[in-house]
């Protein structure tokens, strides 16, 4: 009777023994996940997203680096058509880079605090920490979060799963994806070094401006009225139509403006060939830095503005809501279709 006795206490310390080394529960990686963002002082990542918004998917390569409290660089590069463009906060601001038009352009904003960013590691945890309706699941080499985005245009895209690694908690891979599931952008890191080391001046306007002109040369000396594509936002509020569209010869060159509506909806999108500094400059800018994705625009209440592929874009209307600008915004990018 001892005996038996013995041996099943020593069976239920072994299981309690591996109980002990099972897996940790979502409320204990939670608040490992808590504990990292206050201990780490930065870190160093590199990144490859995807948009699959449009008729072809774009692939662009990320570079972030962030360094606690608020510094941070974001270097977007498209390789197949030598498109670049950076998102820098220092001290003096909020700075989008655009070196091909030998152009920045500075906001006073909080970014990127204003909503989720998909390819910075400390949004991702925020963005888990504050969802108390993530969805968990632990595989062999992962922990998987399904969680709520917080995007202005969030009803388009308002889940996001966010794979991080067992062993330190770094993220491996993001999507974020519209309602039905289907993921519409994704990043996938391909390395994240925390507490990285940062050089005096790594997050200055003017140095980073200059070393990103070496990668991607400017566009002076092409013509101003060189043609360029014509392009049509693939989505549109419910009802909305193309209604009117007029191009207008300026010393520039073409300005091309294009008028929508239907059920009170109307707005109208601006095109023309963007102007490339002779030297470079930098232009205060009203509203909020906005990521569209394949480039970063500029959000106000009742307009978006960017340049993309050498060409400026502007959207205004007194009818659309920020979201709704936003998804038209998104969508007007890599083909042409009315």
């Amino acid at each position: 009777m001892r005996k038996k006795l013995g041996f099943v206490l020593l069976a239920m310390l072994v299981l309690l023994a591996l109980a002990g080394c099972g897996e940790k529960s979502q409320e204990d990686v939670v608040k490992a996940l808590g504990t990292k963002m206050e201990e780490i002082s930065g870190y160093k990542a590199t990144a490859k997203m995807t948009l699959q918004t449009g008729a072809e998917e774009q692939v662009y390569d990320v570079g972030i680096w962030h360094s606690k409290p608020h510094y941070y660089k974001v270097d977007l590069k498209n390789v197949q058509k030598d498109q670049s463009q950076m998102i820098l906060r220092n001290d003096e601001g909020v700075f989008v880079l655009t070196p091909a038009l030998n152009k920045s352009f500075r906001f006073q904003s909080d970014w990127p605090l204003n909503s989720s960013q998909a390819y910075l590691y400390e949004s991702l945890v925020k963005d888990i920490l504050g969802d108390k309706e993530a969805v968990f699941k632990a595989t062999e080499e992962h922990y998987v979060f399904e969680t709520k985005t917080n995007y202005k245009n969030s009803k388009a895209i308002p889940v996001q799963e966010i794979t991080l690694n067992k062993k330190d908690l770094t993220p491996v891979l993001v999507k974020v994806m519209d309602p039905d599931r289907n993921p519409l952008l994704q990043v996938e890191f391909t390395s994240v070094e925390l507490n990285a080391s940062f050089d005096e001046g790594a997050f200055d306007m003017n140095r980073n401006m200059t070393a990103a002109q070496i990668d991607v040369p400017t566009m002076a000396g092409q013509a101003q009225n060189t043609p360029f594509e014509v392009l049509y936002p693939f989505e549109l509020p419910e009802g909305v139509k193309l209604i009117g569209e007029k191009e207008i010869e300026t010393e520039e060159g073409k300005r091309l403006i294009l008028s929508y509506g239907g059920e009170g909806k109307n707005f109208t999108l601006i095109q023309e060939r963007a102007d490339v500094a002779t030297v470079t400059t930098t232009s205060m800018v009203s509203g909020e830095p906005v990521d569209l994705g394949f480039t970063v625009g500029a959000l106000t209440e009742n307009s978006i503005s960017w340049s993309h592929n050498g060409v400026e874009f502007m959207i205004a209307s007194n009818d659309l809501t920020q979201e709704e600008l936003l998804m038209v915004a998104s969508s007007v990018q890599g083909q042409s279709i009315k």
